[in-house]
């Protein structure tokens, strides 16, 4: 459908920000133009599609994924990651600064990613920024020109050209981020924590689980908490698999510290009990922890305590996570850590929050709206409502799968979640009102954060 056109999608099962309902969403120039009663609009010139009871769901947002393009297009690329997300009903991605060569610290950085990506997305594109030791100078260009905030790690993150930062370089990070009101998510894993813990190298989970114990992550939150009491800046914290840290972040925001928190599907969805030996699919950092602590996770998200559930989709070549069915040693100490799951995430959320009495509106939230309002795009993304891109998900929520990894858009065939029986079935992704088929071209945008531009400086204001 031309963007010019106008269509009706019509559903029994319309998630809205208020509830779901039966509704009418009428779409004009690739916005949501009125939702109406069911059956309320007729179609005249219009194209109207019916899901039934097939659900509506805004299309997703995910603020956590890496493409790896340029310089290591063979792990991850713009056009398969972003055909992975519209097959799994995820419309907006917003792209880490690693492990592209390039990596995102300077504009240059910036503009390298920008052109590599032209005519290559699927699904709607933005970027975060990197802060690593020594490019407090180049803060400022990227955030004017427009990245989503600034990727830290408080230890080594796997590759060589985005160090991590030690305790005065997060200190003039944050005050920096501060003053011209960036946004800064961080990698909150403690190296003192991690040196100090056994690494025993081999096939067997528990091993690798026992060298990132939870420590290491209270101990980088505990850190980073009071180094944003003192810097006044925002601060978001990735990839929790700790619930061991959920106390420290209640009471750094009753004492008014700026910071929210994120988790990941794998986090809520996988156990270390059942990880198998040797299956190194399964490896990231921070791990996957054991069955009670992913519910204290599932209560925490219940109670609103993560502003987003985001893939933190990493993945590589098979040859470097070395797994037994490639010819690897599955020795999970030397395999390269990161989840493949961008396509799967809905399905993985939904398979366990019905099981949880949790529903579709409550996905919207964690996956959705939640996301947008993280990054700011709460105008245009995240929800259906008057106004926002008509970025939609028909999503079967009914509907079992088995995963199988070499049917999937992302670019290596490796998902821990391979052979799984999920529950819940994406039909079709619109993308700012046309219907995304990934065996044609590409109309995806990239975007910036909302407002970027020019920062005052205070003397300039004297």
């Amino acid at each position: 459908m031309p963007l010019s056109e106008t269509a009706v999608i019509r559903s029994r099962r319309v998630v809205l920000p208020d509830g779901e309902r039966p509704a009418d969403v009428l779409i004009r120039d690739g916005r949501i133009e009125q939702i109406a009663e069911h059956g309320s609009l007729l179609a005249g010139d219009q194209h109207l599609t019916d899901l039934g009871d097939t659900a509506l769901l805004p299309g997703l947002v995910d603020t956590h994924v890496h493409v790896n393009e340029p310089g290591r297009t063979e792990w991850e690329g713009f056009a398969t990651a972003t055909r992975a997300a519209a097959a799994g009903g995820v419309t907006t991605i917003i792209d880490m600064p690693l492990n592209s060569i390039p990596p995102t610290t300077t504009v240059a950085g910036l503009e390298a990613k920008r052109k590599t990506a032209e005519g290559q997305a699927w699904v709607d594109l933005g970027f975060w920024g990197g802060a690593v030791p020594g490019n407090v100078p180049d803060l400022e260009p990227l955030h004017r020109a427009g990245v989503f905030g600034f990727k830290s790690f408080l230890a080594p993150s796997g590759v060589d050209e985005f160090p991590h930062v030690e305790a005065a370089d997060l200190e003039a990070a944050l005050a920096e981020q501060a003053r011209i009101g960036a946004l800064a998510i961080i990698h909150a894993e403690d190296p003192t924590v991690l040196d100090a813990a056994p690494q025993q190298p081999g096939v067997h989970y528990r091993d690798f689980l026992a060298s990132r114990p939870a420590d290491a992550e209270t101990a980088a939150v505990a850190r980073l908490l009071d180094t944003a009491r003192r810097t006044g800046a925002r601060v978001h914290i990735l990839h929790v698999s700790s619930a061991a840290v959920l106390p420290l972040l209640r009471q750094a925001r009753e004492d008014g510290v700026r910071v929210t928190a994120e988790t990941c599907p794998h986090y809520l969805t996988l156990a270390a009990e059942q990880v198998p030996d040797g299956d190194t699919a399964f490896k990231c950092c921070p791990p996957i922890r054991d069955e009670s602590n992913r519910d204290a996770l599932w209560a925490a998200l219940a109670a609103g305590e993560f502003v987003a559930v985001v893939s933190d989709h990493s993945p590589s070549t098979p040859d470097l996570k070395l797994l037994p069915e490639f010819g690897g040693s599955g020795d999970f100490a030397k395999a390269w850590g990161g989840i493949a799951s961008l396509q799967l995430g809905l399905p993985a959320i939904w398979t366990e929050a019905r099981r949880r009495g949790h529903t579709l509106g409550d996905v919207v939230r964690w996956m959705a709206s939640g996301p947008a309002s993280l990054v700011g795009l709460t105008g245009t993304k995240g929800a259906i409502a008057v106004g926002h891109d008509a970025d939609l998900v028909a999503f079967d929520p009914d509907a079992a799968f088995a995963v199988n990894a070499g049917e999937l858009h992302h670019r290596n065939p490796v998902t821990p979640y391979a052979g799984r029986t999920l529950t819940g079935a994406v039909r079709a992704t619109w993308l700012r009102g046309r219907v995304v088929d990934v065996a044609a071209e590409p109309f995806g945008r990239q975007i910036t954060r909302p407002a970027a531009g020019p920062v005052t400086r205070p003397e300039e204001t004297q």
